[in-house]
């Protein structure tokens, strides 16, 4: 019988913080600049291949990680006591997937050894897909993408 992985086993609340920052693919979705829908009485959310300045698009990475809420005052972190509030994060995101009672996908890198590859070969990462904010020249409608709501296990 395969072990549980501590995500399995522990509640958020039970983590450490390695194994809290663990649970993060590095994919970079929620990096992404989203709109809301106000003439939508759903009020939906669309996501766009702009992201925030710190991302690096090719690794699908934040650049500043530790330092990010210094350049990015709006940056959100995730932690135990907001992942329940945070509805617009992509649906493939773990703290997402954990939060709804929902397991990592088979995709996932603490699945892997650490290794990202499978996550990138499952089309679930941001790398490659997106455009620095700083580089946009068009209005964020115009940049509306689907790909960030796949959800694969």
């Amino acid at each position: 019988m395969t072990e549980l992985g501590f995500w399995q086993r522990k509640d958020f609340t039970e983590m450490t913080h390695e194994e809290w920052e663990s649970l993060c693919d590095g994919c970079g979705k929620c990096c992404l600049h989203k709109l809301i829908d106000e003439d939508d009485v759903t009020e939906t959310l669309h996501y766009t291949d702009v992201t925030c300045a710190l991302l690096d698009g090719s690794t699908g990475l934040c650049s500043n990680y530790a330092n990010r809420k210094q350049f990015v005052p709006d940056c959100v972190v995730i932690t135990p006591a907001n992942v329940h509030e945070l509805s617009y994060m992509p649906p493939s995101c773990a703290y997402r997937r954990l939060a709804e009672g929902r397991d990592l996908p088979s995709w996932h890198p603490l699945r892997h050894n650490g290794s990202r590859e499978p996550m990138q070969a499952a089309g679930m990462s941001a790398a490659q897909r997106v455009i620095n904010e700083n580089e946009v020249h068009e209005d964020l409608e115009l940049r509306i993408v689907t790909w960030p709501l796949k959800d694969v296990d």
